[in-house]
C-alpha cells in the first residue's frame, strides 16, 4: 500500500493499529470469483488508539457512536476485483471517516437583525400590491 493515510494535519492512520480481514466478494466475477478473497474489512480500535489527540478521540467516539461495536469502527470495501485496490479504498474511506468525525464543530451562527429600511420597503410594496388587487375587484363594473 502506498504510504500513510493522513487524517488531518500531521496525524496519520497508524499501520500497526489497523486490523485487516479478507473474504470472498459477492456478485459476478467469472472463474476467478471462487478462488480469491477480494473483499476487505478494515477494523480500527478507536477506543484504545493512542494515535489521536484526546480531544479528537472523544469527539470521534461521540460522533461515531452508532457505528462502533465495542469501540471498534469497521469499514468494508468490495467494489474492485482486486484485493489491493479494495485495501486502498477501505483505508482511504476510514481516513476520511475519521477526518470528518474529528473535525471541530462549526462556529455557532450569530443572529443578525433585519435592517429597518428593508422591512419598511417590504411593507410598502405589500400595501401597493394589495391596492392593485383591490382595484381589480368587480364592484365598480356594474
Amino acid at each position: 500500500m502506498p504510504g500513510p493515510y493522513p487524517i488531518r494535519g500531521s496525524v496519520v492512520l497508524p499501520e500497526a493499529e489497523l486490523m485487516w480481514r479478507f473474504s470472498r466478494s459477492s456478485g459476478p466475477g467469472g472463474q476467478h470469483v471462487n478462488t480469491s478473497d477480494s473483499q476487505v474489512e478494515l477494523r480500527f480500535d478507536l477506543a484504545r488508539t493512542e494515535a489521536l489527540p484526546p480531544v479528537w478521540k472523544q469527539r470521534a467516539l461521540e460522533r461515531l457512536g452508532g457505528r462502533l461495536v465495542g469501540g471498534v469502527v469497521t469499514v468494508r470495501a468490495s467494489e474492485h476485483r482486486s484485493q489491493w485496490r479494495n485495501r486502498e479504498t477501505a483505508a482511504v474511506r476510514l481516513a476520511s471517516l475519521l477526518a470528518e468525525a474529528t473535525a471541530p464543530p462549526p462556529k455557532p451562527r450569530k443572529p443578525t437583525r433585519i435592517p429597518k429600511g428593508i422591512n419598511e420597503r417590504r411593507l410598502r410594496e405589500k400595501k401597493q400590491r394589495a391596492q392593485t388587487k383591490r382595484g381589480r375587484s368587480a364592484r365598480d363594473w356594474t
